[in-house]
C-alpha cells in the first residue's frame, strides 16, 4: 500500500505542481470547478500516502538507532560478535507485536468461562497418557526435585497444551520490536540481551528459537531470563533445549518450581464444603488458619469428612462467588503463582494436576456467567468503592484481590454475604451508593 501511494504522489505532484518536499507546510486548495472530485480525491490520497511515508521512515530510523544502542551494549556486555551481528543485523521491526502489546481485553474473564476453557476432557486424558509415557523420566525428576509428576504434566497441558503451540513468532524479533518500545524498554532489551546470551551458549540456533509475542519459549514458556536462570540439559546432549527435549522441558520446569520454594509432600490444596451460614469474610489467599481452625469453622471435605486435625496453614478461595467451588489452598499454590500470578491460573493448575492423577472432577460447578463486566465498568467500580470509603487498589480495570477484598468490605457494610463476587446487581448497587454518598 504505501508503495502505491508514493507511485501515485510521484505521479500526480508534476500534476499539481505541489512539491513532495513541502506537503506540510504548503498545501494548495482548488475549488471543484477548478480541480475537479477527481484530483481531489488524488490529493487526499497523495497527502495520506506522503503522511504514511514519512511516519514509517521516522519509525525505521528511530529502530535502526534503537539497535546500535543495543548493539554497543550488548558488546559492553560480552556477547559475541557473532550473535549479535546475527540477531541485530536481521531484526524486524513487528508492528503487531506492539498492537498485541497494547491491546487489552474489553471484558474481565469470569472464573467460569476460564476454568472451562482450560479444564476438559480431552485435555485430562491427554495428560493421562502423557504422564504413563514418561513415568520414569517424570518420577526421576520429583526424586531430585520434589515437585510430583503431574503438575510438571499440568504446567505443560496449559502452557503449550503438551507441545502443541509453542507460538510461531521469532522471538528475537519480538523482542527487538518491544526493546524498542518506550512502554517496557528497559524490561524487554534486558529479556533480548539474554535471548543473545541463550544464542551465544549453543542451546538453540536463533532461526528456532521460536515462541509467543512477548518471548516466551519453549514447552513450559519460559522467558530468556527465566531460561538463564533455571533451564537444565537434563539429556545429557550439552544444550538446554526447551523446544526439542521433553526431558530438559521437564527438568527445567521442576528446578524453576523447586527454587521457587516448592514445599515436597504438600499439594497445591483442595475443594472442601462450607457451612450454609459460613462467614464469607474469611475467605481470601491472604488469610491463613490452620486446618484444625477450618474445621471449627464447620469446614469440611467435599465428602462432608473432617478435615485433619492439623497446624498446616491453608487460606480459603471462592473465585466464583458463595455460588461456586470453595477451595483450601496450601502454600505450594502461592508458589503455583509465582509461575503466573493469576488465582485462575493456580486453581487450574491445581485442579488439572489433580484430574491427571486420578481425582474426580469438582463436586460444586462453577456457575455459568451471564453477564459480562467490562474493564472499564471495572474501573469505574474501583472509585466508587474509593468514593465509600473503601480501598480497591489501584483503579485500572483489573479484577484483583484488593479489588474483591474491598467488594467484600462494601457486602458486610451492606448486610449482604461477603464473598467478594461481582454481578451486575451488585456493580449497580456500589454505583447508585457512590452516587449518593455526600462530597
Amino acid at each position: 500500500m504505501p508503495i502505491a501511494l508514493n507511485q501515485l504522489a510521484r505521479i500526480e505532484n508534476k500534476k499539481m505542481q505541489v512539491p513532495a518536499t513541502n506537503y506540510f507546510t504548503e498545501i494548495k486548495f482548488y475549488s471543484f470547478h477548478q480541480f475537479g472530485c477527481r484530483n481531489i480525491l488524488s490529493a487526499i490520497l497523495i497527502l495520506a500516502g506522503l503522511v504514511l511515508t514519512h511516519d514509517i521512515h521516522a519509525s525505521n530510523h528511530h529502530f535502526s538507532e534503537c539497535l546500535a544502542r543495543i548493539e554497543s551494549q550488548a558488546r559492553t556486555e560480552g556477547i559475541s560478535d557473532k550473535t549479535v551481528y546475527q540477531v541485530l543485523s536481521k531484526a524486524k521491526h513487528i508492528p503487531r507485536v506492539i498492537e498485541l502489546d497494547r491491546r487489552q481485553p474489553e471484558f474481565t474473564q469470569t472464573f467460569a468461562n476460564y476454568f472451562s476453557t482450560r479444564i476438559n476432557d480431552e485435555r485430562i486424558q491427554r495428560g493421562r497418557e502423557l504422564l504413563a509415557k514418561h513415568r520414569t523420566l517424570l518420577h526421576q525428576i520429583q526424586q531430585e526435585t520434589g515437585v510430583p509428576a503431574q503438575y510438571l504434566v499440568s504446567f505443560w497441558g496449559l502452557e503449550t497444551n503438551y507441545g502443541g503451540y509453542f507460538g510461531d513468532w521469532s522471538v528475537p524479533d519480538s523482542l527487538a520490536t518491544l526493546a524498542c518500545d518506550p512502554r517496557r524498554s528497559t524490561f524487554f532489551t534486558q529479556e533480548l540481551l539474554n535471548a543473545m546470551r541463550i544464542l551465544d551458549a549453543g542451546d538453540i540456533p536463533a532461526e528456532r528459537m521460536i515462541g509467543s509475542w512477548a518471548g516466551a519459549m519453549g514447552h513450559m514458556q519460559f522467558m530468556p531470563s527465566t531460561f538463564l536462570r533455571y533451564a537444565k540439559d537434563i539429556d545429557g546432549d550439552g544444550r538446554r533445549d526447551l523446544w526439542g527435549s521433553i526431558p530438559d522441558a521437564m527438568g527445567s520446569a521442576a528446578n524453576f518450581l523447586r527454587q521457587l520454594g516448592w514445599i515436597p509432600g504438600l499439594d497445591w490444596g483442595q475443594e472442601v464444603r462450607l457451612p450454609p451460614s459460613f462467614d464469607y469474610s474469611l475467605a481470601g489467599r491472604d488469610q491463613l488458619l490452620s486446618m484444625a481452625d477450618w474445621s471449627n469453622y464447620g469446614v469440611t471435605t467435599v465428602a462432608g469428612e473432617t478435615l485433619p486435625a492439623t497446624a498446616q496453614k491453608a487460606a480459603l478461595l471462592v473465585p466464583a462467588g458463595h455460588q461456586g467451588p470453595a477451595f483450601l489452598i496450601t502454600q505450594n499454590f502461592h508458589i503455583i503463582m509465582r509461575w503466573n500470578r493469576s488465582e485462575f491460573y493456580a486453581v487450574s493448575v491445581g485442579h488439572l494436576a489433580d484430574r491427571i492423577a486420578g481425582a474426580a472432577a469438582l463436586h460444586r460447578i462453577p456457575p455459568v456467567d451471564q453477564v459480562k463486566i467490562s474493564r472499564e465498568q471495572v474501573r469505574q467500580l474501583q472509585l466508587d468503592l474509593l468514593a465509600l470509603g473503601i480501598d480497591a487498589g489501584e483503579a485500572d480495570g483489573v479484577m484483583g484481590s484488593a479489588t474483591r477484598q474491598a467488594i467484600s468490605r462494601f457486602q458486610q457494610n451492606t448486610q449482604r454475604i461477603a464473598d467478594g463476587h461481582l454481578d451486575a446487581a451488585l456493580l449497580i448497587a456500589i454505583r447508585e451508593a457512590a452516587s449518593t454518598e455526600p462530597r
